[in-house]
């Protein structure tokens, strides 16, 4: 179903729950793995989607179409990701790489991840980035966001995102080349 089909849909008020019904199956999983691999953590993923998508249900008949609504929604979840890291952050009174290496512990510990030592590898690599480059990696090289894209859900420009990501390539490269 096209999104402006679903957003009709929300303007009928008999039909607002089968259109939540179907958004929530077109860009649950999505949303779930852009959270997870920011926050790491299953549970935590779980409960900041489950945040986000209450957000979409309480906002969407404010939503302004001046963006598509997967943007708007990968907006919403990535502003989430960051509110969440900065509290914990804040709570547990400690610097971002020192956040980076608690959340690479907890990668370690996480019953949920399966990967192989190469995946964990990456994913050690990309929790050493700086929040805005590891943001923009993920979104480019996992959820295969074109920079347009990740520029409109962000708020920067395209430009700038390239060199973030490319910066975030060679730090990630330079990790995988020289750990164990």
């Amino acid at each position: 179903m096209e999104d402006s089909e679903l957003l009709n849909m929300f303007q009928e008020e008999s039909k607002r729950h089968e259109a939540f019904s179907i958004l929530l199956k077109k860009y649950q999983q999505k949303i779930y793995w852009h959270v997870r691999r920011m926050v790491i953590d299953h549970d935590d993923a779980d409960d900041i989607v489950q945040e986000v998508f209450i957000k979409v249900w309480k906002n969407i008949n404010s939503f302004r179409q001046d963006s598509q609504l997967y943007t708007w929604i990968y907006r919403i979840a990535t502003n989430e990701c960051i509110t969440f890291l900065n509290k914990k952050k804040n709570h547990l009174n400690i610097s971002y790489e020192e956040l980076a290496e608690k959340l690479e512990d907890s990668l370690n510990d996480d019953n949920y991840f399966s990967g192989e030592a190469i995946q964990k590898k990456l994913q050690k690599a990309i929790l050493a980035l700086p929040e805005k480059q590891r943001l923009v990696f993920n979104m480019k090289y996992y959820d295969d966001l074109k920079f347009q894209e990740i520029s409109d859900i962000l708020g920067t420009s395209v430009g700038a995102l390239k060199t973030s990501y490319h910066l975030a390539v060679k730090k990630i490269e330079k990790f995988l080349l020289t750990s164990d």
